[in-house]
């Protein structure tokens, strides 16, 4: 990861998803905006060992959707258990 991505900038911090929903991506944070740009740019469709690179910004609004959605979701399920409340068709 730092020999693809450390050609475009300095790099901060590279973190790789280990978890079954994260596995197979990665997060490069580079020192620099223009460093990022300017490996999107250059990336994005880049063939490493016969996979095709997809390179995006990280979009902190989008996520915290994702996490609020889940979250309401969890407070669900828990008040459905408190009150026996079944959403399954009978």
């Amino acid at each position: 990861m730092y020999d693809i991505f450390g050609k475009y900038g300095a790099i901060r911090q590279v973190r790789i998803g280990t978890n079954k929903d994260t596995r197979g991506t990665a997060f490069v944070v580079y020192e620099d905006i223009y460093d990022a740009k300017t490996a999107v740019d250059h990336l994005s469709g880049f063939n490493v060992a016969n996979r095709y690179l997809i390179v995006l910004y990280y979009q902190q609004a989008k996520m915290s959707k994702k996490f609020d959605q889940k979250k309401k979701e969890e407070e669900i399920t828990k008040l459905q258990e408190k009150y026996g409340v079944s959403t399954k068709d009978k």
